[in-house]
């Protein structure tokens, strides 16, 4: 009986084929730009420089609670970063009208704690880097965040959506914000 020293016909060709995709695949990954590095060579200062609305905004107190930033029906707001490092935050509620007609040197103490509770504001000076957005609040209307530092750690950052949390918000707990690129 004879015997043959070649392997059979289909298993060449299975491996001929196997070392060729292999080979295909390689050279094509390579050729290919990826998505997810051109947005890496991007720093976070230039992937968030612009206008973002939220769309949501939660606090998570300390006890594992949740409940929305502000107090009242609708809260919507704005994040703005600069090119040049200013920021400028600011989310409110749907605030009744005051009766006054809008005078506000005669408000009510009911209606000047709508104010308070619907809205919340501030700016300052950022820094961005890694996945870490760096605040000075100049200014707020949380008077005791005034001249503080504080930061943001960036969820996700995409052209079109920013997720971020402040871990350490004062009355402890933490905040996290979804936003929507404006511009």
């Amino acid at each position: 009986m004879k015997t043959s020293l070649r392997k059979p016909l289909g298993r060449n060709m299975m491996d001929q084929r196997n070392l060729l995709g292999l080979a295909a695949i390689a050279v094509f990954g390579l050729s290919l730009p990826s998505g997810s590095a051109g947005a890496q060579q991007r720093s976070l200062k230039e992937q968030i420089v612009g206008t973002w609305t939220i769309t949501r905004c939660e606090w998570a107190n300390p006890d594992g609670t949740k409940r929305p930033l502000v107090v009242g029906n609708n809260p919507v707001g704005q994040f703005i970063f600069t090119d040049n490092g200013r920021f400028s935050f600011q989310v409110m509620a749907d605030i009744p009208k005051w009766a006054s007609g809008g005078d506000y040197r005669t408000t009510t103490p009911e209606e000047n704690k709508a104010v308070v509770e619907g809205t919340m504001s501030y700016f300052g000076t950022y820094t961005a880097a890694d996945s870490t957005i760096g605040l000075h609040i100049e200014r707020s209307s949380i008077p005791n965040l005034n001249g503080t530092d504080g930061r943001r750690i960036v969820n996700a950052v995409s052209a079109g959506e920013m997720s971020w949390t402040n871990p350490a918000p004062l009355g402890g707990g933490s905040i996290t914000c979804s936003n929507k690129r404006i511009q």
